[in-house]
């Protein structure tokens, strides 16, 4: 496959209807400083779809995802959520952060973190009646976590913490569930335990975003693909997209052979020829 092919296979989802789409981005452009960490970058996620932002450390994935929200404001680039603004759909749109980014030293219970998601429903008073509590309850049980609903959050471990997160976002109902760095420094049973929870959303005719670093799952766990480089190198369908050809676009010389071997990809010729 020449590098052209692969950019043309790459370029399938931008086909959708920027009305139909869940999340598009256009034109995005993000600055710290003078050097530009997202560059003019185009998205279009497909609906029904779990999609994976993948790239090298500082290639922009999750500012991408945080300016897309308003969490960071752009220099230039517009978001639209169902062909609407995000202010519109905010409503539609769960978002869990990298755990990384939370204090977790605020001193509150996990089933008060569930109950969070829960606050656009709650009304002008904020009176958290008994379904109310059911429902973060069944939320915790979808991600195992019922057993811990009065630990204080601080008290929890990483993957503990993770699940947690992911059960305030499914307390939304939202459609569209964006997620930072989901399986970042979590144990193998936490990383299977959010990758079914996510799967389940996908089957249910939701739409996932994902950042995502580990190049071993893509194959596995998604079924399109984001790559970027502070540009946009290539967006598609797994098979077509996560490519020999694409990845070393997108990473350069920053992929050694072992790794693309661990892959199991085609060699770099051989996706040429």
């Amino acid at each position: 496959m020449t590098v052209e092919l692969a950019a043309v296979a790459g370029q399938s989802t931008s086909d959708i209807n920027r009305a139909q789409s869940p999340l598009a981005i256009r034109g995005m452009t993000v600055s710290y400083g003078q050097k530009p960490a997202v560059f003019s970058v185009d998205m279009t996620v497909e609906p029904g779809k779990m999609t994976a932002i993948i790239g090298p450390n500082g290639a922009g994935k999750s500012t991408l995802l945080k300016a897309a929200l308003g969490i960071l404001k752009p220099l230039a680039g517009t978001t639209t959520v169902y062909g609407k603004s995000v202010s519109e759909q905010r409503h539609r749109i769960a978002y869990v952060p990298q755990r990384a980014s939370v204090d977790w030293d605020f001193p509150t219970r996990v089933i008060d973190v569930v109950l969070m998601g829960l606050y656009p429903q709650l009304g002008l008073l904020g009176r958290v009646r008994p379904m109310h509590r059911a429902k973060a309850n069944d939320c915790l049980i979808r991600v195992g976590m019922q057993d811990f609903a009065t630990r204080q959050i601080g008290q929890l471990s990483g993957g503990q913490q993770q699940r947690v997160f992911l059960a305030r976002a499914l307390a939304q109902d939202a459609d569209l569930y964006l997620l930072d760095e989901p399986f970042a420094g979590v144990d193998a049973a936490t990383e299977k335990a959010i990758i079914g929870v996510l799967k389940s959303l996908r089957d249910a005719g939701k739409t996932v975003v994902a950042v995502h670093h580990d190049l071993s799952t893509v194959a596995e766990y998604f079924d399109n693909v984001f790559l970027i480089n502070t540009r946009r190198v290539a967006e598609g369908p797994v098979a077509s997209t996560f490519v020999t050809q694409t990845l070393q676009d997108a990473y350069g010389g920053r992929l050694a052979g072992a790794q693309m071997e661990a892959l199991r990809l085609a060699p770099l010729d051989a996706s040429t020829s």
